[in-house]
């Protein structure tokens, strides 16, 4: 309430009163009445009509919203709808002859209106889509918006998404629409009881044979059928849920397999070469070429195939633990097929997301059996960005055991089965509902403690949107989508009656709290140069520290895994900072970037070196376990490898997953190789200004993955975001 002085009985018995009235929501919630939010609101409107508060604005407003209180308390004892509290805020300000005041609340209001209306309306957002609105085709860089499989999507996903606005909770969709969360994957979830990403259990299904169609698929006996195997299995689990799909340990995984190819052409080589000296040079010879053919299939592929939903299956592989010979050949035959690149023009691959592991004593010194296969790492990173690493033993500090993420960067805890064996492969993650944590910020205005107030109120909402998730997954049948339920991909093999809800309980699966923006929310207090400000740091540790708890003990009262995501919020960056900026306007170094800053990340604008970078961020992770990345900025690399092994070597035991950023893009008209430079919706070629997507490659990393904007154009924040970043090292 505001603090308005009661000069006498009669206003002091109406203050009383107005605690006494809840306002009920369009979502249907109780909530105390607020005249603060009334007073906010008018404060906004008027200095929108002025360009600034106009003189004793202030106390113009206190005078307006002091009869609205009279009025409200006259005519209501217990509840009062929103809606009749707009109308008398509306016919006082007519009242008092406040014109413009009542003219700019009333189309703020309607505007509201007519944009809620717009999300479940399908004839207006499928004419968005004929008129290729930039917000709604470029949502997701690995969509190509001009193939027909890809529209077909998009219009049922215009569908599906009107559909689950109306399926949601009431006080959930409503926040989405506003913006103050995100229910992400609207159009496939909740209309479709998908999930969203996992592990899947390759070592299962090739072991064992599983089934895609009509087809009975038995278990693969040599590394060709293995991999051609692995890409139909992607291909399947992609079109059957909506997020990524990693395979773990690839290199292990596909070692006995390529151990079968040898001791074939060992006894071809019993048959037909007399000299036995020459046996196993003869075997190792020919499986060497299976193990590299077949790699260079399976990325070729994976970058060929299209999934149902129109999107090249968003894949990563897992490896670098492998110690035996076959491993080693696989490891090195896939960076060697990277750095070759794709096609005549050796463009670099964008899938599949290749994650690489070091472990110290197996990899990370020169001492170690497999230095020699980082060394390939690194000359992989620099030349196509890929691979991003895993520092094994910090993996196991954050999340409990050793996996590698599922797609970009969800990660699955530490789990283990009846029998007391940890269980990585087979499980998923649920989905994600994202957090506007700035808006939490700009609502508060600078006051901490109704920032707490706030994100209570927004952690509740956040809560039911995460249970709904749940229990829409849980409503699934196996036969929904067999590759995972009854053949294998999710570990166990369920039966057409079989309830799946055995496959996510008891903290198996997880549900993510995912947030974004740290960055603006320590802004909005301490200013936009707060990263080197001790209080300020610790006020954002804070932040994630009280989300963990919340989401630890909701997985303890309900028995999922609620985990802590930094969302890679690939076009929340521009939605969330879109919203915000028409709800409060251009704020410094909040919504004046156009974009949002993913999760924890140092400000992209700035230019700390890499290790500073490193040290600042590395003390977040232990508080969002559930889905992390750093990465760093730099130069072209290609001609000093050992600079970028500098930061990986002091990353180790500081964070647990790391990327590189180098530029690579490529302009085939000119042969310039480096950095494109940015321009208002793309990049071009700074020494020619070549633009065209068929004789340049650009890639940049779209947030925990690749992608290239020439050909598949981000939305605006993203673009902005990345156009804004700096190297970290010169």
């Amino acid at each position: 309430m505001l603090n308005i002085v009661h000069k006498d009985n009669e206003l002091l018995k109406m203050h009383n009163m107005l605690h006494k009235i809840k306002v009920v929501k369009r979502d249907g919630r109780l909530v105390d009445f607020d005249d603060e939010k009334i007073y906010e609101a008018l404060l906004k409107a008027d200095k929108k009509i002025h360009g600034e508060l106009r003189p004793f604005g202030e106390e113009r407003i206190r005078e307006i919203v002091m009869l609205v209180d009279q009025e409200i308390a006259t005519r209501f004892q217990v509840d009062i709808k929103i809606y009749e509290i707009q109308n008398i805020v509306e016919q006082t300000l007519l009242d008092q002859r406040e014109y413009a005041l009542a003219e700019e609340y009333i189309n703020y209001r309607t505007a509201r209106d007519f944009s809620r209306r717009k999300d479940t309306d399908i004839n207006f957002t499928i004419g968005k889509l004929i008129n290729k609105d930039h917000t709604l085709v470029n949502e997701n860089a690995n969509k190509d918006s001009n193939v027909f499989n890809t529209q077909r999507d998009l219009t049922a996903g215009i569908v599906g998404k009107s559909i689950g606005l109306q399926m949601l909770p009431s006080h959930v969709a409503n926040a989405h629409q506003k913006g103050d969360i995100h229910y992400h994957d609207l159009d496939y979830h909740p209309y479709t009881p998908m999930t969203n990403c996992c592990l899947i259990d390759f070592e299962g299904m090739l072991n064992s044979g599983f089934k895609i169609g009509n087809a009975d698929v038995e278990p693969s006996k040599s590394i060709q059928t293995a991999a051609a195997q692995i890409s139909q299995i992607i291909a399947n689990v992609a079109s059957s849920q909506y997020g990524g799909c990693s395979a773990d340990r690839i290199d292990e995984l596909l070692s006995p397999f390529a151990e079968k190819n040898y001791n074939k052409h060992m006894k071809d080589a019993e048959q037909w070469i007399e000299d036995k000296s020459k046996h196993d040079e003869y075997a190792k010879a020919k499986t060497a070429k299976d193990i590299y053919d077949s790699m260079q299939s399976l990325e070729y592929e994976i970058n060929t195939l299209f999934t149902s939903n129109g999107q090249t299956p968003f894949t990563s592989l897992g490896f670098g633990l492998g110690t035996d010979w076959f491993a080693r050949e696989i490891q090195k035959s896939i960076f060697k097929i990277r750095i070759q690149g794709l096609g005549k023009e050796k463009r670099t691959a964008i899938f599949p997301k290749l994650i690489f592991t070091i472990k110290d004593g197996l990899n990370l010194k020169p001492s170690d059996p497999n230095y020699d296969i980082k060394e390939l790492a690194l000359e992989c990173a620099t030349k196509r960005m890929y691979p991003d690493i895993l520092n094994y033993d910090k993996i196991v500090e954050l999340t409990g055991s050793f996996k590698v993420p599922m797609g970009c960067r969800s990660f699955l805890q530490g789990w283990k089965d009846d029998s007391g064996q940890d269980v990585t492969s087979g499980r998923m993650n649920l989905g994600v509902v994202t957090l506007n944590l700035p808006r939490v910020a700009l609502d508060a205005a600078g006051d901490k403690k109704k920032f707490w107030t706030v994100l209570d109120e927004k952690l509740q909402i956040l809560k039911d949107a995460l249970l709904y998730r749940i229990e829409r997954c849980r409503q699934a049948q196996p036969e929904n989508a067999p590759i995972l339920y009854m053949y294998g991909a999710f570990g166990k093999r369920l039966g057409k009656g079989d309830d799946v809800n055995q496959l996510f309980e008891n903290k198996r699966a997880t549900i993510s709290m995912g947030y974004i923006g740290l960055y603006e929310v320590a802004a909005s207090f301490y200013g936009g140069n707060w990263e080197n400000n001790p209080e300020a740091k610790e006020f954002t540790l804070e932040i994630m520290k009280y989300l963990k708890r919340h989401a630890d003990d909701w997985g303890n009262e309900y028995g999922y895994h609620f985990s802590v995501y930094s969302t890679p919020s690939e076009s929340l960056t521009d939605r969330f900072c879109r919203l915000d900026t028409e709800k409060f306007g251009v704020v410094e170094n909040v919504t004046d970037k156009d974009y949002y800053t993913n999760s924890f990340h140092y400000d992209v604008r700035k230019n700390p070196t890499p290790f500073e970078k490193l040290d600042f961020e590395k003390d977040y992770p232990q508080y969002c376990s559930g889905g992390f990345i750093h990465y760093c900025e730099y130069p072209v690399l290609q001609q000093n490898p050992r600079a970028l092994e500098a930061v990986w070597d002091y990353a180790y035991d500081k964070v647990g997953y790391l990327g590189t950023n180098t530029p690579i893009d490529h302009c085939y008209e000119c042969d310039y190789e480096g950095d494109f430079t940015p321009t208002e919706k793309g990049f071009e070629c700074p020494n020619c200004g070549n633009k065209n997507p068929k004789t340049c490659d650009v890639v940049k990393r779209t947030c925990g993955y690749l992608g290239n904007p020439q050909a598949r154009p981000m939305v605006h924040g993203r673009h902005k975001e990345i156009s804004s970043r700096v190297k970290h090292m010169k």
